[in-house]
């Protein structure tokens, strides 16, 4: 079974206060975007030392000493249902420590496609506690359409925002935001205005009013990407920001624009430049 694992990004995001359990409550809408990593899940067909009911073979995905959530998700699920050894193939596209969610995506997928390839009986509500005890984001991925996420980020409601027709222009910086980092620099705060309210306006209505609470902090250590979001307006985006805890940046145009007008003066600075076509 093959399945395309997408990513997202962040309209508006509010860091509202601390909880108790060491997560932070906020507020946000995740937006599914058409930039996808490639996941196969087949029966076993190597050994594996004892023990052990997975492999998991990557491409283009850095060794950054951590458990792979895909590995997280097979586990999960086969600490509650019988589940055959599984050989697993998962290709990078989506890049990673960029606030885009690949990796929550890939194990969201993951518990899917383990689901339907071996038809297990677990229900929605289920699989939502699953991926909750994954990662924050890796609910909103079972669902994959506009949400408002309060609380920790997996309490869902409709988000009434549409980008459909429009472009994007997603931008990686050659640095890397981890989120332990990101939130340990920022301070909770109430939002001036309803985030719901400011999404009812036009893109070209939000600079100033639809902010992400990281930019302060993470741009304050990391001014290039300060840099790249002007250039982002400079080059005619209605809208620009990073999304979630960085480092990504995207600008949302009404159509593709000169990109090697942000490229310029920001070279050094960036890993990654893509077009996408919102849906």
């Amino acid at each position: 079974m093959v399945v395309f694992p997408n990513a997202k990004i962040n309209l508006g995001l509010n860091v509202v206060g601390k909880r108790a359990d060491g997560y932070h409550n906020i507020r946000t809408v995740f937006y599914p975007v058409p930039l996808y990593d490639v996941l196969e899940v087949t029966d076993l067909c190597s050994e594996l030392p004892p023990g052990k009911n997975m492999a998991l073979h990557t491409i283009g995905m850095p060794d950054d000493g951590k458990p792979n959530l895909v590995e997280k998700a097979y586990c999960a699920l086969a600490g509650r249902y019988a589940l055959p050894p599984v050989e697993v193939w998962l290709k990078k596209n989506i890049p990673t420590q960029a606030g885009m969610g690949g990796g929550s995506s890939d194990a969201a997928f993951m518990l899917s496609a383990l689901k339907e390839k071996y038809d297990l009986p677990v229900s929605q509500d289920e699989l939502h506690a699953i991926a909750e005890s994954i990662g924050a984001d890796c609910p909103f991925f079972l669902y994959n359409r506009p949400l408002l996420a309060t609380g920790k980020g997996t309490d869902f409601a409709p988000a009434e925002v549409s980008l459909a027709g429009m472009h994007m222009l997603l931008v990686k910086p050659n640095v890397s935001v981890p989120t332990a980092e990101a939130y340990a620099r920022i301070t909770p705060r109430e939002p001036e205005t309803e985030l719901t309210e400011i999404l009812r306006r036009r893109p070209e209505e939000w600079p100033g009013l639809l902010v992400n609470d990281f930019e302060m902090p993470v741009f304050s250590k990391h001014p290039e990407l300060g840099r790249i979001k002007d250039a982002l307006y400079e080059a005619g985006a209605m809208y620009a920001a990073m999304s979630g805890s960085g480092s990504a940046l995207f600008g949302i145009f009404e159509r593709e624009a000169d990109a090697e007008s942000i490229v310029s003066g920001n070279r050094g600075d960036i890993e990654r430049l893509l077009w996408l076509t919102l849906q």
